[in-house]
């Protein structure tokens, strides 16, 4: 029964005494250690948005930079959540390391970067990556899943192994105005810290579980 499912989480413990006082610095860390540790796809993280219904939608994006202030995910700017984000820039991300009993929610702010940012991070893709930029026309209804083959084999044709960035395609920074960090403890006494940014400073605030 899934009401039976229980776990207990000994792991780690956050406390003020020991938390960095910017949370950029504290979220380096613990990404750190989940590269480190056995956790799978450590980049992974939930992007929420809300459409012009006042609809949320949620779907796992990966990180691709840490900057000192943002974090930034690449995607299509011609899919549902490039729609979303333009009509709405508020948006939140979840990270969940349960190897290391840990989540990390965080709320801001999006918007587009540069296209030189967006062009040299999409030189870095492997090939085939970058075609599949070029062959999937994300978030529309497509006949099958040949119609995407045919797709790429077009477009591998076209270009060979000297790939132009899609017009359409390129990266977003979140710009956070909130970040939780969590951590899972015995008895569902979890620690839950949550840093606000207030002026050019960090606030941090402790939360029950």
């Amino acid at each position: 029964m899934l009401r039976d499912i229980r776990k207990q989480y000994f792991f780690s413990s956050l406390d003020e005494s020991n938390v960095l006082p910017n949370p950029f610095d504290q979220f380096e860390t613990w990404l750190q250690d989940a590269i480190e540790s056995d956790q799978l796809e450590p980049t992974a993280m939930i992007l929420s948005t809300v459409d012009e219904h006042l609809q949320s939608h949620s779907r796992v994006v990966l990180l691709k930079e840490l900057t000192l202030e943002t974090f930034i995910f690449y995607t299509n700017y011609e899919g549902h959540k490039a729609q979303q984000m333009a009509l709405n820039n508020r948006v939140s991300l979840v990270f969940f390391w349960p190897a290391l009993e840990r989540q990390v929610r965080v709320e801001g702010v999006v918007e587009k970067i540069s296209e030189v940012l967006s062009t040299s991070y999409f030189k870095s893709r492997p090939v085939d990556s970058q075609l599949g930029a070029w062959a999937s026309p994300q978030s529309q209804l497509i006949r099958s899943k040949d119609f995407l083959e045919k797709q790429f084999q077009y477009y591998q044709q076209k270009f060979g192994k000297e790939i132009p960035k899609p017009p359409h395609w390129g990266g977003y920074a979140v710009k956070p105005t909130a970040i939780e960090f969590w951590q899972g403890r015995p008895n569902r006494l979890h620690d839950r810290l949550l840093f606000t940014r207030e002026a050019d400073e960090w606030k941090i605030s402790r939360l029950a579980p």
